[in-house]
Formats: C-alpha cells, structure tokens, sequence
C-alpha cells in the first residue's frame, strides 16, 4: 500500500540532492504475482502523498533473471518498455493521483509466483519534504543508481546501492480469467511481514497464497497484502488510518471479492494504559469496524476479521531492560483486558461474515496475555516465521465457497 516516506526511510544521502530525492536516478525494484496471466497486464505507480508531479522520464518491466526477488539481474529477452497514454514513454503523475500503464505484453505467459522486475528513472526526481511515496516495508531489496539505466537488464557492474523499500509502485493488474478474484487484507505490522525474511516472501499472506494455490477453490484467487507497519484503524501513524484509506488501499482493486481485516493492536498499544482511555479506545475500534463493515458491505463484498494477537511481556522481561532488547512498550494488563473485550466482540458480534481466531493460534495456553514462546520473535508483540506458517495453516481456507454465490 501507498504511504508517505519519513524522513529515515527517503533514499541514501548520495540519491538526494538538498531536499530532492532520485535526481537523475534510476530505481529498480522487485514484487511477487499472486495471478498469473496469459498475455496482458499493466502498472499502476502511485504519487498519493506527493503535493509536486511525479515525472517518470522512462520506466521498463521484465521478468526477474531466474524467478528471484530483490535482485539488479533482469531476463533481458522479457524486457519492454511500459508507456502511458497509447504508447508515450514518460509520464506525469499529478500530486494525490497515481498513473496506470498502457497493457504490457512480454512475448509470453506469466505465471502466478512470477517475480517481476520494474525500473524507473527520474530525471528531476522529487522534492523529499513535499511528499514522497513509498512502501517502507517491502521486506524486499530495491536499488538506485545514477543516470538511466532502465533499459539495461544486468546492473551487476553498476555502482547500485541497495534500499529495502518499494517507492512508487502501487500494483499490477493481471488479464484474468472471469472466475480470478481478489482477497485484500487490510492489517498492521504482523501482516506487512515484520521479522520475516527479507527476499523470502514468507510473511503470513505469502504462506497462505501457498495453500490458496493447491486448493482448486482457491486456485483462482490472487492475495493482496494491504498492510503497513504501526497502522491504525483510529490514527494516522506509519501510514495513514484505516477507515480513511480503505477506498483507495481496498474498494477500489479491480476484481476485490473478500476482504479480511487483522488490525487493532497498535490503537490499543499507543492509547494510554489507564482505564478511562482505555475504555474509549473500545467504543471508538468497535465503531470503527462498524463503519469498515458497512462500507464493504455496501459494495456486496463479505468481509472477515482476525482477531487480535497477545503482546504481553513475561515474567522474566522484569530484569531486562526494554528499550535495549526492544520489547515492545505495549505490555500492560489493562490493555491486554481491551483486547480481550474487542476479541470477545469480534468473536460474538456477528459484524463480520467470518472470524478468524488468529488469537487463539499465537496465545500461550498458560499466560493467555502473551505469544506462545516457539512463536515470539523476541519483542512479544510480533510473530515469527513459525507463527506466520502457524496462522496461514490455521486459515480456514474453506471459508470462500460459502460466499462464492452471493
């Protein structure tokens, strides 16, 4: 998803020049299909948080070298130039608007799991402090060099500096089928793939795509991760709320037919750890899922949500210190009681067409209010790897034909 780049994740000091970021640079940058398709499909590139242009002097696609994320190595006999507008090579993306390719043809049939390469140069690039976007949790390695190289397949011998952010990417769309479908999922940091593997694409969704892709119900059924770390449904924060981007992150994807929402811990975490706060922060989350329900409703979509995972410290976390370990601050028996009081609405509410029970995977069976150890990443609020196999294995993935007719 979209967002605006902070400060500590705009592009090396030696892409910047004053307050402008990728002047004469260009930026290659790696993202996994989860639909494949047989000839067609195009580029959306976002400058959603930007108030100047966006110029896209030049930009190119191609299959990765050898099916590999984060890598400079294009397959050269893929690559094609994406043109905007029936056939011009550069575009210009106005401020808080994003800009989609003409269709794209590689000479051949790109499969679901392939990993595309897309390069973009910008000459004057753009200015940092007015608005930048970006993905800062790709999880996924970038690069950035100087001048235009878009056209050059192997950049191997290039002086390329490595980012691990996406920037200006906003998706691709795939020629599909009529039966293809998408499944959106509106979450956090958990969901971004915090502690996951850089390169590995084994966040949650991704382990879940893997069991969508032998299970003939689900075999035609693309995932969209539309999660960003610190995300709220309340408040901006690392990324702006959920109830005010679910029309552009969510509504608005081409073939959206379910939607789950995994939010809620950071309105929780960052609301004071005092009964009264607390307690508004209740009746403002479960408005909040009122609203998000009603509006994708609205829209004849069913909508899932996943319950709220422990972030309870442990006992022996009293003799460490927090900061330097980098336990999270959240842990407090008050906030863990707020959780509890949202996954028993959650639960019970019947808001949602579904519930996913994501709490009842992670939690330990003798200290509800933490992780299960074999699932903490170390931090007590994020999952592993291992917990990540956990939730995408508990995933009901039968769940989809009971609304396959509606």
């Amino acid at each position: 998803m979209p967002m605006r780049t902070e400060p500590d994740n705009l592009p090396p000091i030696s892409f910047m020049e004053g307050t402008v970021a990728f002047p004469n640079t260009s930026i290659r940058q790696t993202v996994k299909l989860t639909l494949g398709t047989k000839q067609f499909f195009r580029v959306r590139l976002s400058n959603a948080f930007g108030i100047d242009d966006l110029n896209i002097r030049q930009a190119t696609v191609a299959l990765s070298l050898n099916n590999v994320s984060g890598t400079v190595e294009a397959d050269p006999k893929t690559m094609r130039d994406i043109t905007f507008d029936n056939g011009l090579s550069e575009t210009i993306i106005p401020g808080g608007a994003q800009a989609v390719s003409d269709p794209i043809d590689l000479g051949c049939a790109v499969p679901r799991n392939s990993i595309i390469t897309i390069s973009l140069y910008l000459e004057a690039g753009q200015d940092g402090q007015s608005g930048v976007t970006s993905h800062p949790g790709s999880r996924t390695t970038s690069f950035c060099c100087r001048g235009n190289h878009v056209a050059d397949s192997n950049w191997v011998d290039l002086p390329a500096e490595r980012v691990e952010h996406w920037y200006f990417i906003s998706a691709i769309e795939v020629l599909a089928p009529r039966e293809a479908c998408v499944f959106a999922i509106i979450g956090d940091s958990i969901t971004d793939g915090r502690c996951s593997t850089t390169n590995g694409n084994d966040r949650w969704p991704d382990r879940l795509f893997e069991r969508f892709e032998s299970n003939p119900a689900t075999s035609n059924m693309s995932i969209v991760n539309q999660a960003a770390g610190g995300n709220r449904i309340l408040a901006d924060g690392l990324g702006p709320n959920v109830l005010s981007r679910l029309d552009r992150d969510i509504l608005s994807l081409s073939g959206l037919r379910y939607v789950l929402i995994f939010e809620g811990v950071n309105d929780i975490g960052t609301a004071e750890a005092n009964e009264s706060s607390q307690a508004t922060v209740v009746k403002r989350i479960i408005a909040g899922y009122r609203q998000i329900a009603t509006r994708v409703h609205a829209r004849g979509i069913p909508i899932f949500a996943a319950t709220i995972t422990p972030f309870g410290r442990r006992t022996e976390d009293s003799d460490l210190d927090a900061k330097l370990m980098g336990l999270s601050g959240y842990s407090d028996p008050i906030r863990d009681q707020t959780r509890r009081q949202l996954n028993d609405w959650i639960r019970s509410s019947g808001v949602f067409d579904a519930v996913v029970d994501f709490d009842e995977v992670l939690r330990d069976s003798d200290h509800a209010e933490m992780l299960k150890p074999q699932y903490d990443s170390g931090d007590r609020l994020h999952p592993n790897t291992e917990a990540f196999q956990a939730l995408a294995d508990a995933f009901p993935v039968d769940l989809f034909a009971k609304f396959q007719d509606r």
